[in-house]
C-alpha cells in the first residue's frame, strides 16, 4: 500500500545473475512496482503474467493493501485466484470480484498487542493518530488524516475502537495504520520498532510517515512462506518484486529478488537484482526475460 512517487532513480536494466534453478512462483508487490503511477496494470504487463501462468509459473500477488483495494487486479489472479494482503495478514481468494473476496487465512493482531502498540508508540512519538483495518472494516480517529479515499465505518479514539464492544469488535485485526505528521518516516519506524520489540511487527509502504503494525512475526515473507509450503515449493524457486521496506524481507527470503527502479534504499541493499521502474514495466521486463531463458 503506497502513495505514488518515486524514491529513487531507475535502473536501466535488469541485472541480476540467472538462476540454476527454474523459478515455480513470482510473488510480486503492488503499489511502486507491479502497478504503474496511476495505479494501471499495463498491457505488457498484463501480458507477461499470463505467459507466466501459461509456462506454469504462479503468480502471487503480495500486497499492503486490503482485500476491498484489490480491484485493480482481480481480472489477473488467474487459477489460484489468491493473494496476500495486509502485509501478511490475509490470504484471500479473490474469484468472487470485488466485495465478495474470501478469506482463506487470517493472521491477526491480538486486540491486547494492538492496545499495547498504540500506547507504546504514542509514548515514543507523541502526536501519533491512528487507523485499525480489521478484515472488512475500516475504522479511524478523528485527527488521522484522508491518507485513503475511502470514508471510515467510525471515527473514535483508538483505545475505544480497540474495545470489546466497539463496532466490529468480533473480526480480526489485520493492522494499525500509524500516521505521524512531522517525523521523518524512517525515523519514525526505528522508533516504533525499538518501543514495540517484539510485540507486533513494524513496517511501512508509504513514502509519507504511515507505519503498518501488523501481529508478531506477521510479514508478507512469513505468510508467503506458508503457501509456498503448502504447495511444496521451495525459497529458491521464488522470483519476487518489490519497491519499500515492507518488501525487504520477501526480498531476502527468495531465491532471486528484485527491487524496482524506484526503490528504497533499504530494498535496493536487499535484493539480489534491480530492474527499471514500476512506470517502464520493470516487473514485465524480468518474466520477459526469464520466460525466454526457459525455452
Amino acid at each position: 500500500m503506497r502513495e505514488n512517487g518515486p524514491v529513487t532513480s531507475a535502473t536501466r536494466q535488469p541485472e541480476t545473475p540467472a538462476s540454476a534453478v527454474p523459478p515455480r512462483l513470482i510473488a510480486t508487490d503492488l503499489d511502486g512496482t507491479l502497478l504503474r503511477d496511476d495505479k494501471s496494470v499495463s498491457p505488457r504487463t498484463v501480458a507477461a503474467l499470463a505467459a507466466a501462468e501459461e509456462a506454469g509459473v504462479e503468480v502471487f500477488f503480495v500486497t499492503g493493501r486490503p482485500a476491498r483495494w484489490m480491484d485493480v487486479v482481480s481480472d489477473h489472479v488467474h487459477g489460484h485466484g489468491l493473494a496476500i494482503c495486509g502485509n501478511g495478514a490475509a490470504v484471500v481468494d479473490l474469484h468472487g470480484g470485488p466485495g465478495a473476496h474470501r478469506f482463506v487465512k487470517v493472521r491477526e493482531l491480538a486486540r491486547e498487542n494492538a492496545l499495547d502498540a498504540v500506547r507504546l508508540v504514542r509514548e515514543a512519538a507523541p502526536g501519533t493518530v491512528y487507523a485499525i483495518e480489521l478484515t472488512y472494516g475500516f475504522y479511524q480517529e478523528q485527527a488521522y488524516p484522508k491518507l485513503h479515499m475511502e470514508i471510515p465505518d467510525s471515527l473514535a479514539t483508538a483505545e475505544k475502537l480497540l474495545a470489546p464492544d466497539a463496532p466490529g469488535a468480533d473480526e480480526p485485526v489485520l493492522k494499525i495504520l500509524a500516521f505521524h505528521p512531522e517525523l521523518d518516516p524512517d525515523v519514525f519506524l526505528n522508533l516504533a520498532r525499538l518501543a514495540l520489540g517484539d510485540r507486533a511487527n513494524v513496517t511501512r509502504s508509504s513514502p509519507s510517515a504511515l507505519l503498518e503494525i501488523s501481529g508478531p512475526g506477521v510479514s508478507k515473507a512469513s505468510t508467503l512462506a506458508l503457501c509456498c509450503a503448502e504447495r511444496g515449493i521451495a525459497p529458491e524457486e521464488v522470483v519476487a518484486f518489490g519497491d519499500m521496506p515492507n518488501d525487504v524481507d520477501m526480498l531476502t527470503w527468495a531465491g532471486q529478488s528484485y527491487a524496482m527502479g524506484n526503490a528504497h534504499p533499504d530494498v535496493l541493499a536487499a535484493a539480489s537484482g534491480r530492474t527499471v521502474d514500476n512506470n517502464e514495466d520493470g516487473v514485465a521486463v524480468v518474466i520477459e526475460r526469464m520466460l525466454a531463458e526457459r525455452r
